[in-house]
């Protein structure tokens, strides 16, 4: 079983505002994106992230290969909770999802 990251040329996280976590998965071609597309499930992230499904939004943008991944921080980006102030190391949960074959 292959796992996301093998898909992606690049697949980082970042701060969208201190309140939302964002993750872009940057493909080396539309084939890839389109397969990890039909497959990634907001499930399958709640899961991993334990945020519920409502509040992931998954956005796909087939012009410049990528999907963009959003959803609420656990912690507000700077305080006293926040573990990653600018959110770029909350990527390996969803590097590590099983897609495919």
């Amino acid at each position: 079983m292959k796992r996301l990251i093998d898909y992606t040329k690049i697949l980082r996280s970042k701060n969208a505002g201190p309140l939302y976590i964002t993750f872009d998965l940057i493909f080396n071609t539309r084939e890839d994106m389109i397969y990890v597309s039909r497959r990634l499930t907001k499930e399958q992230i709640s899961t991993a992230y334990s945020v519920p499904v409502e509040k992931i939004d998954v956005i796909v943008y087939e012009v410049v290969n990528s999907i963009k991944i959003t959803f609420p921080r656990k912690n507000i980006s700077g305080s006293l909770n926040d573990n990653d102030v600018y959110g770029c190391q909350q990527h390996k949960p969803l590097a590590e999802l099983e897609i495919g074959e």
